[in-house]
């Protein structure tokens, strides 16, 4: 994730009140010390910044921001390109069965360290399809997925349906009792099933596409 000046900014603030108060501070106190008069836009850089794994938050409560990484975490990078694993293929459009063995064998690719924070949580799949062209997720591109079991609603994620044994790349929405996997591609149909048959399997946080 690459963190704006302004993002910094609010983490180093928020780590200095921390250590002389002994509790976080209010969406407003951050507004002010870092020159945003909008409570929105200061949601907005939080988010960023819990996306990115720098801080935590409880919504229903007015301080309930935990910093998870110091502020010295966001030091400049080095620059020098970080391999990642590509695992295998993961279909935009219909669902397909994940293969016995990685097609791709040991094969990594390198990205710059601006774009990965951390690399042992991170992998790679070729896209199959183009269910996720709207989302500019085109067929034989490669999708960057962050390992977690859980998603937002509008998150990108890898899909593991586990009655049909099969995995797919959608949108993520909780809809009560049933999840919809969405796709970005008005020729396709969304998949409902219920959040027992899914197994998040990864959030994209990056496209990359394969020039010829």
């Amino acid at each position: 994730m690459i963190v704006s000046q302004r993002q910094q900014k609010i983490l180093e603030f928020i780590e200095q009140y921390l250590a002389e108060k002994g509790f976080p501070p209010t969406i407003r106190e951050i507004g002010a010390a870092v020159g945003i008069s909008s409570t929105s836009v200061v949601n907005y850089n939080l988010k960023k910044l819990e996306e990115g794994g720098y801080l935590s938050r409880n919504p229903d409560v007015s301080r309930g921001i935990r910093l998870l990484k110091p502020a010295s975490s966001l030091a400049s990078p080095s620059g020098q390109p970080i391999a990642i694993r590509l695992l295998g293929r993961i279909a935009a459009g219909q669902p397909i069965p994940v293969p016995d063995q990685n097609p791709f064998g040991g094969e990594t690719i390198e990205l710059a360290d601006l774009l990965v924070s951390d690399p042992e949580n991170v992998y790679a799949l070729e896209v199959r399809g183009d269910s996720m062209i709207d989302a500019l997720v085109a067929d034989g591109d490669l999708v960057i997925l962050r390992y977690q079991r859980t998603a937002r609603n509008g998150d990108m994620i890898a899909a593991w349906l586990r009655d049909r044994e099969e995995t797919t790349l959608k949108y993520f929405y909780l809809e009560g009792d049933r999840v919809r996997l969405q796709p970005a591609n008005p020729s396709y149909q969304p998949i409902y099933v219920p959040p027992h048959q899914v197994e998040i399997q990864g959030k994209v946080i990056a496209v990359v596409r394969r020039l010829a």
